[in-house]
């Protein structure tokens, strides 16, 4: 199953970090956030991902092309003309698609579809963390039958609504200000999902799409309880860092 990781924004609100790099290579812990969310999937069985790149992609295309010789230790036979790890690397499979630099987050999607041959994909935001177990997750989307399920999340921030019944969302709206529950991402969504962005450049997936699958009963909510922290800001990215000194990273279930 592909799970597909959103990393084309410019983090306008994190300069001190996305003026050299995209905010998905901000660092915690000497590692990537997008590290960090791969390594959770991973966890889970899932390593097959799908990279929807825009601003300084290929920043992160150069960090996965290099990721092995830099982080592993190898031996170099130059006789031979080969390098063999002498570690254990991840077993990680990776598509890059660049999806442009203003494309919005439903048009950066869209254009995933052409990769996707499964019934059923992940979805995820390249700046959010959590202790999530995705197994169950992906056990809830398939109990609910709908086409689309969305984490749940309590936290008081400015982020989309959901307003739910029976762990189904009767509306969505986006970035009221409230401490109900919100959209925190790490989506199992089906390839009907396609049908409900109608443009491939200008559809914002948390306005119309969202809207109108709630507005179908055709978004289920799964309601996380535990651990969840979006990275929007420097601030957020310091006290992340702080929790991983600390030894209190919370998302680090492997």
């Amino acid at each position: 199953m592909k799970v597909v990781i959103l990393c084309g924004g410019k983090g306008s609100r994190m300069k001190e970090v996305t003026d050299d790099i995209p905010k998905p290579l901000a660092m915690i812990g000497g590692k990537p956030i997008l590290w960090h969310i791969m390594k959770v999937y991973m966890y889970y069985g899932f390593n097959d991902f799908i990279l929807l790149l825009g601003y300084k992609g290929d920043k992160i295309k150069e960090y996965f092309i290099d990721y092995h010789w830099k982080n592993y230790n190898f031996l170099l036979d130059s006789e031979q003309k080969n390098i063999r790890l002498l570690d254990k690397p991840e077993k990680w499979k990776i598509t890059f698609v660049d999806t442009g630099m203003d494309t919005m987050t439903g048009g950066r999607i869209k254009q995933a579809e052409k990769f996707i041959k499964d019934e059923t994909f992940m979805l995820t935001y390249g700046d959010g963390l959590a202790n999530i177990n995705v197994n169950k997750l992906l056990s809830f989307h398939k109990e609910q039958g709908k086409i689309a399920t969305v984490t749940g999340v309590t936290k008081s921030k400015q982020y989309g609504i959901l307003h739910i019944k029976k762990n189904i969302a009767i509306s969505f709206q986006e970035k009221p200000n409230s401490k109900d529950i919100l959209n925190g991402g790490f989506f199992i969504l089906n390839k009907e999902i396609f049908s409900y962005i109608k443009n491939e450049n200008d559809s914002i997936f948390e306005q119309e799409p969202l809207m109108n699958l709630a507005k179908d009963s055709e978004l289920a909510v799964y309601q996380h309880k535990g651990f969840w922290v979006p990275m929007d800001t420097y601030k957020d990215l310091l006290k992340v860092n702080e929790m991983w000194r600390n030894n209190e990273s919370t998302w680090k279930v492997w």
